[in-house]
């Protein structure tokens, strides 16, 4: 059974960092591209950034270029989002995403959360002074 379970979540204030973890478990790592999403109340969910398995590319939303990094342990079937310089806006749940390798682009991917059939449980990531 195919299971993305997120953690690393919390309060920060602005300015501060967090890691969040997403391990998983269930499925062939490699076969698959990771996203990450956030969602805010009263807004849609939305691509935050995603790793592509074939190539290894990376997508990133503009809100979080040059703060936030994606990365990936194939040996710990994990993957990771690291989260500097935090700021209020930043404030969601935070959800790990799953899909079997596509020949869609990764920007493509990540732009649509409908891209992705599997997903974890989310955790809650505060920023707030």
């Amino acid at each position: 059974q195919l299971q993305l379970v997120e953690s690393g979540g919390g309060l920060v204030q602005p300015g501060g960092s967090l890691r969040l973890s997403c391990a998983t478990s269930g499925f062939t790592f490699d076969y698959y591209d990771i996203g990450w999403f956030r969602q805010a109340p009263g807004k849609e969910r939305e691509g935050v950034s995603c790793f592509s398995r074939s190539g290894g590319r990376t997508n990133y939303a503009d809100s979080v270029k040059g703060r936030f990094t994606i990365s990936r342990d194939n040996a710990k079937n994990t993957v990771y989002l690291q989260m500097n310089n935090l700021k209020p806006e930043d404030t969601a749940v935070y959800y790990c995403a799953a899909e079997p390798l596509s020949l869609r682009s990764i920007r493509a991917m990540c732009a649509l959360a409908t891209s992705y059939n599997y997903w974890g449980q989310g955790t809650q990531v505060t920023v707030s002074s």
